[in-house]
């Protein structure tokens, strides 16, 4: 065995077997697998092993079309063939229209990745699967791709593949203990020796915490017993000269696929049970829990009924094992938080299907820093402290329970709330806020009219407009007050800190004493990798100088891991988390001057106190650092007030407001207004796939200036002229918005994607943002957004149709 390697890959199921290929395939092959049994004696061995091109989002549908490339490949190698059944077709089937529109949001959205969904009735799903019966069903969806694979051949074949470029494979070789050096390089303790790694990746499945333990770390991941049977042989379908499609059914909470000449049914039971909580047998590989079917028997009742066939026939094998779920029921992949040279790639409860496609992902971010697509969706750094096992096992329970149930817009299901709140939390809801979910932070969404009011989720627009579009008249014409919990807040202390930053952020960095900025931050290839507000403290009773870096909620980890890697030894930086010690209340509105002037002593006159300001002062009693700057497009100030006196602060702004109709708002208020102002999200329009020229912020970067993070090539990238550009949208559709993901058209082609949408209710236009291809960015270019199938046109116009030069926001 190797005493010194370049990546140590612990597990030898589908995710540590592909990462291994993968990363050979990158071009590293000094690299090694480790599994504590056999190959695949884990999860890998019982799975279903179905095998979709059906995502939700466009990473997760692109990393899908790699594995069926692969697996394609994999099967007609002659060295090493893989049974695989490509092409028998999948249907996830509907018996209400919302989810037939939301089957069509899908197609539109997997076109601009190259898929095909074919949308069908319910004459049409008996067509194509002649075993089931119409009743209560009005279609669904098709995926031509579908099919399934044999799990055990993959994963060998991968690993055979990866030895054949230079890996090596040692099984039966458990993993005792991790050990991280002082230059961040790794030893691997193993029964049968030590090996000393530059980087580490767990890959252990349902061991992951075991893995992780040993490192200090604990994974929001929890696993569930999974049951399916396979029938004994099926007249029906050995004579039907072709094999079956595969079903998905949220109607009766099961699938199905062909298993020779009979049927492989698995269940989705209410009755659900976790596994492993209190810890694992180490005995446990190649092993399988206890049948129980009793407890899928109400599932059983509607397989029966949506296909007949099922009471005719009897059953061969029942598997019950264990698959892994996190909290939004998508995978781990990537940086470990808080470790360097470590990554994860775990929780894949789709495992077989999308494993391929992970382990992808995975190497190009190891060997090249990146891959291809942004992986936010499955980046182990969404989830932050709140993210237990236990609140993991909440979730994986309600996600098991609506398995093939995906989330409509605004939908937020109740399992794990509220995991994190403020002391406002409470009182706001008195008020009548509803709701949404922001990195686990309860953050306040709309105002409800009554206690009793409730909104049916939809692609639609929902029963909730003209609330929100009264929450946006109140901010523009008076002043409107919102809590925004959950801020990312670094705080940035010692004498080289604006050298620090102005090392990674593209544009320039303000150094004023009572400043504030906007800027970005590259990765190594020029790509956006964060966006951040930096304000400038002074000395004070409250601390040295120093810098606020804000950003947003979902980023405290990202950010921190990013800032954490770029400090140099020899630098006098510190960094601090106050993310969960303050909360920001937004003030926004014409008013907004008089209501603060209301509540704190000081001159807030745009001469005292102009945009662009930060100020340490009181709010009522409460101590407080009011930055001047907006997200809504009018004049608003960010007030950041610690937990402990938020409360205090609230109500003496809420009195100060009364004689001004002082009003709150919530989060989709701020998304309408920011669309108007032509704003961005971290996530939405800011990703690593494109660099800040082509998504518009060309002004926050400053070529001439020192070297920074990216810029060698980001300034070869420009020269080459853009991939794509961020353009603002007119959507031409009345009753409904645009959604994040839809495709933009052209002559039958798919020409852009839409990143976020919402009714601008101050200009009275449907608007969104998206990138498209450039010769479409030109303002009045027309294209055709597919809204859940229905083709309306969309109108290039210019950013922040609201204010254009941005006057309220700096009177």
């Amino acid at each position: 065995m190797k005493s010194r390697t370049k990546v140590v890959v612990i597990g030898g199921g589908i995710a540590g077997c592909s990462t291994l290929y993968h990363l050979t395939q990158e071009g590293w092959s000094d690299v090694v697998l480790v599994e504590r049994d056999e190959l695949t004696s884990g999860t890998t061995w019982h799975s279903a092993a179905q095998v979709t091109n059906f995502g939700m989002t466009q990473t997760m549908v692109g990393l899908k079309s790699h594995s069926i490339a692969l697996y394609k490949q994999l099967r007609d190698d002659p060295d090493y063939p893989v049974g695989y059944h490509h092409g028998d077709g999948g249907i996830r089937l509907a018996n209400t229209e919302a989810q037939m529109q939301g089957y069509r949001h899908f197609a539109s959205m997997a076109r601009g990745m190259g898929v095909e969904y074919e949308v069908i009735d319910a004459a049409e799903c008996a067509r194509r699967h002649p075993l089931i019966s119409t009743e209560n069903l009005l279609g669904g969806l098709w995926d031509g791709e579908d099919g399934d694979i044999d799990p055990a051949q993959l994963c060998q074949a991968l690993a055979f593949h990866a030895r054949k470029a230079g890996a090596e494979v040692y099984r039966n070789t458990p993993v005792t203990g991790l050990t991280q050096r002082s230059d961040d390089t790794w030893t691997v303790h193993t029964a049968k020796g030590d090996i000393d790694c530059d980087i580490v990746v767990n890959a252990c499945g349902y061991r992951v915490n075991e893995v992780g333990a040993m490192m200090g770390v604990q994974h929001p991941v929890a696993s569930m017993e999974h049951q399916y049977f396979v029938t004994e042989d099926i007249p029906a379908i050995a004579a039907a000269g072709h094999r079956m499609p595969l079903l998905r059914c949220p109607i009766s909470d099961y699938y199905c696929r062909q298993e020779k000449d009979g049927l492989l049914i698995g269940f989705y039971e209410q009755e659900c049970k976790t596994w492993g909580m209190d810890g694992i047998d180490p005995g446990f590989s190649n092993d399988l829990c206890p049948d129980d079917l009793d407890r899928i028997m109400d599932v059983l009742v509607g397989a029966f009924a949506r296909m007949p066939v099922l009471t005719e026939v009897g059953i061969k094998r029942v598997v019950n094992g264990p698959i892994t779920y996190t909290i939004d029921g998508a995978p781990l992949v990537g940086p470990i938080p808080g470790k360097r040279n470590a990554y994860c790639i775990i929780g894949l409860r789709a495992g077989l299907g999308e494993g391929g496609g992970h382990g992808w992902l995975l190497a190009q971010q190891i060997v090249h820093g990146e891959a291809c697509y942004d992986t936010w969706v499955i980046d182990p750094r969404r989830f932050t402290g709140h993210a237990t096992v236990e609140l993991t096992a909440l979730k994986a329970i309600e996600d098991y329970q609506n398995e093939f149930r995906f989330h409509f817009p605004h939908e937020h299901r109740p399992a794990g709330r509220p995991a994190k709140t403020t002391p406002l939390t409470p009182v706001l809801a008195a008020e009548g806020a509803d709701f949404t979910v922001v990195n686990g932070w309860e953050r306040m969404d709309y105002i409800k009219p009554s206690p009793d009011f409730h909104f049916t989720p939809s692609f639609d627009f929902d029963e909730t407009f003209d609330l929100v579009a009264a929450e946006v008249r109140n901010v523009a014409e008076n002043v409107g007050l919102t809590e925004v919990n959950g801020f990312n807040r670094i705080e940035i202390t010692g004498a080289d800190r604006h050298a620090f930053l102005d090392r990674l952020f593209c544009g320039a960095v303000k150094k004023r004493e009572g400043g504030v900025g906007l800027g970005y931050l590259l990765n190594h290839l020029g790509n956006i990798k964060a966006e951040a507000t930096l304000a400038n403290l002074p000395a004070s009773d409250r601390g040295p100088a120093r810098v606020w870096y804000g950003s947003a909620a979902a980023s405290e980890y990202h950010d921190m891991d990013w800032l954490n890697a770029h400090l140099r030894p020899d630098e006098d930086v510190q960094l601090r988390s106050l993310t969960n010690d303050q909360t920001i209340l937004v003030l926004a509105g014409p008013k907004a001057r008089a209501v603060l002037s209301g509540c704190a002593r000081g001159d807030w006159s745009a001469e005292a106190f102009p945009w662009l300001s930060v100020r340490e002062c009181h709010v009522g009693f409460a101590p407080a650092t009011i930055l001047g700057v907006s997200f809504s497009g009018e004049l608003a100030y960010e007030i950041h007030v610690p937990n402990a006196s938020l409360h205090a602060a609230y109500l003496a702004l809420r009195a100060a407001g009364e004689a001004h109709g002082l009003k709150l708002f919530g989060a989709r208020a701020v998304e309408s207004m920011r669309l108007e102002k032509g704003f961005l999200h971290w996530k939405a329009e800011l990703i690593t796939e494109f660099d800040p020229f082509e998504t518009g912020l060309s002004r926050f970067v400053k070529r001439d200036k020192g070297d920074f993070v990216g810029k060698a090539a980001l300034l070869e990238r420009h020269s080459e002229g853009p991939r794509r550009k961020l353009v603002t949208l007119k959507i031409y559709a009345s009753d409904a918005p645009a959604h994040p993901g839809a495709s933009l058209m052209h002559g039958g082609r798919v020409v852009g994607t839409i990143t976020s949408a919402a009714y601008g209710h101050r200009v009275g236009l449907n608007l969104a943002l998206a990138f498209v291809e450039p010769e479409y960015a030109a303002i009045g270019s027309v294209t055709q957004a597919d809204l859940c199938g229905r083709l309306v046109a969309a109108e290039v116009i210019p950013s922040s149709p609201y204010d254009p030069t941005s006057g309220r926001m700096r009177s």
